[in-house]
């Protein structure tokens, strides 16, 4: 078993249920929860957005919402603020311009506010199941452990060498399995080195051998 197909092994083995722990009903809730999400947890995000889609469960009627109003329900969240304006101006878009449809494209995601290539790659992975991955924090860090990138790749070269290295198929369940392998196993500060099934394929020189 090469490494590629031992990553994968172990990571169905750990995670064969892995998905996206962002709660949403249709992509439009799908690409507002995923523009929330941004520097924060989704567990805050999902605190928020049911009483947020119960009130405004369109683009029609989140773009002609009051800036306040959606401040208040989102205020728990980091950069509220900013997202707030960011969704109801999407949902202005997405109504004007795309006729109430969510883009199902890089370009014309990537165009609404608040929607960078991370998002736009978790859109196109969930809501159009196409072969992309999107790199967040936990899947840089695992990335560049498991010597699958280099330590100075920035996410965009992190992104292309995992699209190179694993088959398109794989790709969208990889993304969610990588993110619970960062979150809950090989954390930032204290990775669990000591139970770890990919010790021996890691190159990571600080390993936490100890219990």
């Amino acid at each position: 078993m090469n490494k590629i197909e031992l990553i994968l092994t172990t990571l169905e083995k750990m995670y064969p249920n892995a998905k996206a722990e962002l709660f949403y009903r249709n992509n439009f809730e799908l690409l507002v929860a995923v523009i929330l999400s941004a520097q924060t947890t989704d567990i805050a995000v999902n605190k928020v957005t049911p009483i947020l889609f119960k009130k405004y469960p369109t683009p029609k009627l989140l773009k002609e919402a009051v800036l306040k109003d959606v401040e208040n329900i989102i205020k728990t969240i980091g950069l509220y603020r900013t997202k707030a304006r960011n969704i109801i101006k999407t949902a202005e878009l997405i109504e004007t311009h795309h006729n109430g449809e969510i883009p199902n494209n890089r370009k014309e995601l990537e165009a609404l506010p608040g929607v960078g290539r991370k998002t736009a790659n978790v859109v196109l992975a969930n809501a159009f199941n196409q072969a992309v991955i999107a790199v967040d924090t936990h899947v840089a860090r695992v990335s560049k452990r498991l010597g699958l990138a280099k330590e100075d790749d920035d996410t965009l070269a992190v992104e292309n060498k995992l699209v190179q290295l694993f088959p398109q198929d794989k790709l969208q369940k990889l993304h969610h399995q990588l993110i619970f392998f960062g979150r809950y196993h090989c954390q930032a500060r204290k990775p669990k080195c000591y139970q770890c099934p990919l010790i021996a394929v890691c190159q990571y020189e600080n390993k936490n051998l100890l219990k």
